[in-house]
């Protein structure tokens, strides 16, 4: 059996108590170890075969899945952040069912969500946005044209950035031609979670300027929009007095009911 396991967004006791079972659990873990904390390992048991996959190919990686479920073995492939977002699972699930090895799945924590953490945002404040869109600009694996950086910053929606800091000049640049202004809020956050963390607050227009200063060159994070500063938002109706839920009967009009029937009584 072979278990895709997100490692979550950085520090190590951000896995999910599920993952942590896995990774307790297996025989074989292959990690990658280009983004993995490699702290995450010290869950496996002492006799657990480990590989790292910064240094395998797709076929390598099989074959020791292959190896592992002819022999009987658990295996966890522990994928940094949350494996559904640019994991490169797909692939290596279609091969396994090509082989007849059976695959379970274990969500993680992305590092959108541990920048969010980090930087204490929601990205859905009413009146402000109520939609986050996670992308990444196009380089060495291409962007259908429909999901351009400009056809998406038009929405003036909040954006959580991947795999962007290389190009972080073009970046400001179509976001701008996008849509947005050039002093719509946004942030640079250099591994979210992790010890060496560093988290910034600029605007679309100086990313690059603030990535220069501070020698960001890769894994970091870009998010862009007004709910990076929080002002101007409406209060979430959920909790709001005279609203009423399924479990809470708006307090206004419960009061106006007392004030109504003493009224008639007194009448």
């Amino acid at each position: 059996m072979v278990y895709f396991v997100g490692a979550g967004s950085g520090a190590a006791d951000l896995i999910t108590v599920r993952g942590m079972h896995m990774l307790q659990q297996a025989d074989v873990i292959i990690y990658a170890g280009s983004l993995v904390n490699p702290e995450l390992l010290e869950y496996a048991r002492a006799d657990c075969e480990i590989h790292n996959s910064a240094h395998l190919t797709l076929e390598e990686v099989l074959k020791l899945m292959q190896e592992a479920q002819t022999q009987g073995k658990m295996l966890v492939r522990l994928h940094t952040g949350e494996p559904s977002i640019y994991g490169a699972v797909r692939e290596q699930m279609d091969a396994l069912d090509e082989l007849g090895i059976p695959y379970e799945s274990c969500p993680g924590v992305s590092a959108c969500f541990g920048a969010a953490a980090s930087l204490n945002l929601e990205y859905t404040l009413p009146g402000v946005s109520q939609t986050l869109i996670i992308t990444r600009m196009e380089g060495r694996t291409g962007v259908p044209q429909k999901e351009s950086i400009e056809s998406l910053a038009a929405h003036h929606a909040s954006m959580a950035i991947y795999l962007s800091t290389g190009m972080l000049r073009e970046l400001s640049h179509r976001l701008i031609s996008g849509g947005y202004a050039k002093d719509t809020p946004a942030a640079l956050v250099y591994k979210a979670t992790w010890p060496e963390e560093e988290a910034y607050i600029c605007t679309v227009e100086t990313l690059a300027q603030v990535a220069e200063e501070h020698g960001i060159k890769k894994t970091a994070l870009v998010l862009v929009g007004d709910v990076i500063t929080h002002g101007n938002y409406q209060k979430s109706r959920l909790y709001a007095a005279d609203f009423t839920t399924e479990f809470r009967q708006a307090k206004c009009c419960a009061i106006q009911a007392e004030e109504t029937q003493e009224g008639r009584r007194e009448d």
